[in-house]
């Protein structure tokens, strides 16, 4: 019997910008189904690719990493995997138990305990209760949440939240394991814990691992798969693959913007733990950025994403999608986002930052801002940092900026 646990071939799939057009297009999709015609055509008016003929395949043992800027393809790929949303055409075949850990949170029932959502898991992957009761001392001392087990999920933080998430995952000892960006959230105690874990079930389960992290890649994958724009820009080796991806910045130093243009940023800042507007700031000091961003519509749940980079490499992200801290945006007026962040960590050197804008779906994208502007760390040492920088996010309509 075939080791292949994961086959992709030609995997494809479109989103519509519009709202009411994605509405119609999604009946006309069912219509043609029902009637048995092909649903794979050329785009509409307002659709894009998001994926675009991706095709690979992975056997027991391997471990392959999906790299890419946001906005790449690798979310959707990945929940097309996991049977969260549905390809638009090509195949995917999957062999044995999945288990994925797609979003902090995802698949989480917010009221019920961490505990009840054990189970609730678990039996969605076809486990007993029997087995269950076998595992959840494992998962629980895992989780490192023991104290926190019997309490709804919707109270945990970000970090809770992927530690029991991460947990179950690992836990069941499924057969394919489908994670993204899990190792962006807990202490390097826990990340330590999550290599260990990996590592184990490598030897028996087949791992898709998606990451912004050029280290983390290197560290557990042994091929790469490099997305840009929904298509494959490179596949093969870990190494090779993150050469190709370092590339990709060093080719973008000027201020570029994309988006449909509904929000649009108007001007970011940074301020020192003074009130002080600067463009240099001391390591592990206080920060607060504000991001003033006008719209043309009402948005519900705006995701704000700033990304700071060097030329070749991305280092750190800050957002209020991986905190649930969302962030409405009224039209006619100019909006400022504050985000504060305690102790500002990034390493000595100088950052292009990145601000892109986006819907809560996570595919909406209203402004897409390379190099919006640029700051300077002094002070500190070289040291190993969280990916996520943590922030609490507030907004108020004063013209501050």
């Amino acid at each position: 019997m075939s080791d292949v646990l994961v086959s992709v071939d030609n995997v494809s799939k479109k989103f519509c910008r519009s709202l009411k057009k994605s509405l119609w297009y999604g009946v006309q999709d069912m219509a043609g189904e029902m009637l048995g015609s092909n649903s794979e055509r050329d785009l509409r008016p307002d659709e894009f690719w998001a994926v675009k003929d991706v095709s690979f395949e992975l056997k027991r043992g391997e471990c392959l990493g999906l790299i890419g800027r946001n906005g790449a393809g690798k979310t959707t790929l990945l929940k097309m995997l996991n049977g969260l949303i549905k390809p638009d055409g090509g195949r995917i075949e999957m062999r044995g138990r999945i288990g994925g850990l797609i979003a902090l949170g995802a698949g989480f029932n917010p009221i019920l305990t961490g505990r009840e959502n054990i189970y609730i898991n678990a039996s969605v992957l076809g486990l007993t209760k029997r087995e269950v009761d076998e595992k959840i001392v494992d998962i629980i001392d895992f989780s490192e949440i023991e104290e926190f087990i019997d309490t709804p999920v919707q109270n945990y933080s970000s970090g809770m939240a992927v530690r029991l998430g991460f947990a179950v995952a690992t836990a069941l000892e499924p057969d394919v394991l489908l994670l993204d960006e899990v190792l962006a959230v807990g202490d390097a105690g826990f990340r330590a814990k999550c290599y260990s874990r990996m590592a184990a079930l490598r030897r028996n389960s087949a791992v898709i691992f998606v990451s912004h992290s050029t280290a983390h890649l290197a560290r557990l994958c042994n091929s790469a798969l490099l997305l840009a724009g929904g298509e494959v820009s490179f596949y093969g080796g870990t190494t090779s693959a993150i050469s190709k991806y370092n590339e990709q910045f060093a080719l973008t130093t000027a201020s570029v913007r994309s988006g449909i243009g509904s929000v649009r940023l108007s001007a970011i800042k940074f301020f020192d733990q003074n009130g002080l507007a600067r463009d240099r700031l001391h390591y592990g000091s206080a920060v607060r950025m504000e991001i003033a961003v006008i719209a043309d519509v009402f948005i519900p749940s705006l995701v704000v994403n700033i990304t700071f980079r060097t030329n070749s490499q991305e280092v750190a992200e800050c957002n209020n999608y991986v905190i649930s801290a969302p962030v409405s945006v009224l039209p006619g007026r100019l909006v400022v986002i504050n985000s504060e962040i305690r102790e500002f960590c990034l390493n000595p050197n100088t950052y292009n930052v990145a601000v892109f804008l986006l819907d809560a779906d996570m595919v909406t994208h209203y402004d897409w801002y390379e190099n919006a502007t640029q700051i300077t760390m002094i002070g500190g040492r070289p040291a190993t940092a969280p990916y996520q920088i943590p922030a609490a996010w507030s907004v108020s309509t004063d013209d501050a900026l």
